[in-house]
């Protein structure tokens, strides 16, 4: 009989504009410390169930993210379309894959991050009626957007890597920033800062 595996799917997104009730950048407050926070608080859960997983959805918008402004993530988003905030906060899911893989999500738990494809999602929603279905057509189902999900989360072997990046339900190299070891520790020590008062 197999041994149970528990997972964890950080898949809650957010592409818009404003500021969280915390202050923080909503794209950066929603995608990436509602996960962070959830996780660490988890953490210990899923430590003592171990074999266990941690996927984080991101996505390749990552790959235009051209860093982290630290005062920027402090307060309202800044640009019109929210794009260079939300690239902000998919290139921290992967940053934050790095770091729990290198030891901070502890032995047993091996995590994910992966790009789930464009999918015709409810996030489209505020776009006007006569405009949604044009821009939604040749999109992915969501049941199809969840297929590389669920393959981190159940494939026997993704369950024998740790710390990758998925993109078609394959491992796929992020962006050179997704790799940058220092910047993964400096989002996980401020990361740890920011949410402290809500643990």
């Amino acid at each position: 009989r197999p041994e149970p595996l528990h997972v964890l799917v950080n898949n809650a997104g957010l592409a818009g504009s404003g500021a969280t009730a915390q202050g923080f950048e909503v794209d950066f407050g929603t995608n990436h410390l509602g996960h962070f926070l959830l996780t660490s608080l988890l953490l210990p859960r899923l430590r003592a169930s171990a074999p266990a997983r941690i996927v984080n959805v991101a996505s390749v918008a990552h790959y235009d993210c051209r860093g982290i402004d630290w005062e920027a993530v402090r307060r309202p988003t800044r640009t019109l379309t929210g794009l260079r905030e939300y690239q902000v906060s998919k290139l921290c899911n992967v940053l934050f894959t790095r770091s729990l893989a290198a030891g901070k999500a502890g032995a047993g738990v091996t995590s994910y991050a992966l790009h789930p494809g464009v999918v015709a999602s409810d996030a489209w929603r505020r776009i006007p009626w006569p405009v949604r279905p044009l821009l939604t057509r040749n999109m992915l189902s969501v049941e199809d957007g969840a297929l590389t999900s669920l393959h981190c989360a159940t494939s026997p072997g993704a369950g024998a890597e740790d710390g990758l990046y998925y993109d078609r339900c394959k491992p796929k190299a992020p962006s050179a920033l997704a790799q940058d070891a220092a910047l993964a520790e400096e989002l996980w020590t401020r990361s740890e800062g920011w949410v402290a008062a809500f643990r």
